[in-house]
């Protein structure tokens, strides 16, 4: 019998497999934008220094983002609160906050241990759960559990990794645990929380794809495939990991080329999004997209800065005999984030046209972002966007934001945070930039479920209308980590008479392979305008 739930003024609702005969209204305000701001997206300049450089980032379920850069870094731009210091009192400020996305205002936390070039994901029940980093932080597990009251901190759990994790990549698997992969000088796998034995997994495949001389297996690209296996990318190889018995179940083509896809030839990833939910063979495919050309890294460490990849890799990664298919983009681009969009689109942003991630490494910011469609035929793919007008280099990062806007902050390519005398300053600002959508009516929606899902639109209706949930990223380095959209199967469509007034009845993922448990973000689409979203929580 499905479980009854009571409406929440946060607009997170528990949202169960079996959970088709409960009520659950929510109705949502529309937002249009204004008819300036329509185009090919726009942005807005939302905090002038928020404190950190925003290196990491996670959106959490109550639509706080938390940030941090790096500890034993020097002292930040804002303080920590009631007097705290880190370390040995020599350092009294913050390298964390949390960033309240309805007000737009922010508070400093407190982390003891370094979280420098660190990974993590959200459990099931919210929980941000972070690992690794630097030295101190090496094997710490760090934890951040929202609350309403604004007291919620850091909490830190000395040696809660088996391994030294710097660099790493996390993943969140079907049983709601994660898998940490790799990092600095570390061929192997390990599981949070501890659960399996040994503590941890050798994986050769790290050590065959790790070129010596540039490290170029770092943050390894990593996606959870629809039969529960793991598709894990280094350099520019491919394999499929049943991780259960540390086998490799399949070995993908090497990208045509050759070219290292991975740090610090620092490309980007995603799984690109699911449909056909309840076909017998879900289809899946990865993007990878930019990075730079194989010895960039030696060449920018002697000042020639070689012009990053300007193409995209994709594969459908289900298929008995998968091979790459090379598109070119519209600018190169290396250190770019690829974020995936409500309406299945993926947005590529920030990163610089030549040279390699690392210290001051970088060259030629690419300003503008490119709109990948991965539905339209190879040819119309790419859109290029409006440009920011603030370089976005080594250590930049985003988020999908509620809304449908995209968060975008940071940006750090030096040893400590300078502002001056640099070919690119620190930076402390926060953007978002708000793809075109946004300038459009926007259907508003009344969560009904059954799973039934009630919005209004005083304009056109296009069948079919789309229903879609998005697992926040955690996302650094280039790569989002977790990133996932599901497109919902539709079972019903009708209209509510002679009205604005539309239903559409969808079906919800039927295995935690396809959608792991936690919280996601759920829209409407129609016409490719996401509605604003609502927190849905699976379980």
């Amino acid at each position: 019998m499905a479980r009854a739930f009571t409406l929440s003024e946060k607009s997170v609702f528990p949202l169960s497999f079996f959970l088709f005969s409960s009520t659950l209204q929510l109705l949502l305000k529309c937002h249009v934008a204004s008819a300036m701001a329509a185009g090919e997206g726009w942005w807005q300049l939302l905090h002038g220094s928020v404190g950190i450089s925003a290196m990491h980032m996670q959106l959490l379920h109550n639509d706080r983002v938390i940030m941090y850069d790096r500890t034993e870094f020097g002292p930040s731009n804002v303080a920590l609160p009631g007097g705290k210091c880190i370390g040995n009192a020599a350092d009294c400020t913050a390298h964390s906050i949390e960033y309240d996305v309805i007000s737009n205002g922010f508070r400093p936390l407190t982390v003891q241990s370094n979280i420098w070039c660190s990974s993590g994901y959200v459990t099931p029940d919210g929980t941000l759960v972070q690992t690794g980093g630097f030295w101190t932080g090496e094997r710490r597990v760090r934890l951040f559990t929202p609350c309403k009251n604004n007291i919620c901190d850091w909490k830190e759990v000395d040696n809660g990794l088996a391994c030294k994790r710097w660099y790493a990549t996390n993943h969140i698997l079907p049983d709601g645990s994660q898998i940490i992969l790799g990092g600095r000088d570390q061929f192997n796998f390990e599981f949070f929380p501890k659960t399996k034995y040994p503590n941890a997994y050798n994986l050769p495949f790290l050590a065959e794809t790790k070129d010596f001389g540039t490290e170029n297996n770092l943050y390894p690209f990593v996606f959870l495939n629809v039969d529960g296996n793991l598709f894990v990318f280094a350099n520019n190889r491919a394999i499929l990991l049943d991780y259960s018995k540390n086998t490799v179940v399949k070995t993908y083509p090497t990208i045509p080329g050759g070219d290292p896809r991975s740090y610090p030839s620092t490309g980007s990833a995603v799984l690109l999004p699911l449909k056909n939910l309840e076909a017998i063979n879900v289809e899946a495919e990865v993007l990878v997209c930019g990075g730079a050309p194989r010895g960039s890294y030696e060449q920018a460490m002697k000042n020639n800065f070689v012009k990053a990849l300007d193409t995209c890799a994709r594969i459908k990664i289900t298929d008995p005999n998968p091979q790459w298919a090379i598109e070119t983009m519209p600018q190169a681009r290396v250190m770019g984030d690829m974020i995936i969009l409500p309406n299945g689109d993926v947005l590529i942003i920030n990163g610089g046209a030549s040279g390699t991630a690392a210290w001051e490494l970088g060259r030629d910011p690419v300003l503008a972002p490119d709109l990948y469609r991965p539905d339209n035929p190879v040819g119309s793919r790419f859109k290029t966007q409006n440009p920011t007008t603030i370089p976005r280099m080594y250590h930049s990062s985003t988020v999908l934001l509620r809304d449908g806007r995209v968060l975008v902050g940071g940006s750090n390519p030096h040893a400590y945070y300078n502002f001056t005398g640099v070919l690119f300053p620190t930076e402390l600002s926060l953007e978002a930039f708000s793809p075109s959508y946004l300038g459009k009516e926007k259907p508003c929606i009344k969560y009904n479920t059954t799973i039934k899902l009630v919005f209004a639109v005083s304009g056109e209706v296009k069948i079919p209308v789309k229903v879609t949930m998005v697992l926040p990223s955690f996302t650094t380095h280039s790569f989002s980590m977790n990133q996932r959209l599901l497109v919902l199967d539709n079972i019903e469509f009708y209209r509510k008479g002679n009205t604005t007034t539309y239903n559409v009845v969808v079906k919800t993922p039927g295995s935690s392979n396809i959608a792991p448990p936690g919280y996601y973000m759920m829209f409407v689409v129609n016409q490719d305008i996401p509605s604003k979203g609502i927190w849905v929580q699976l379980q």
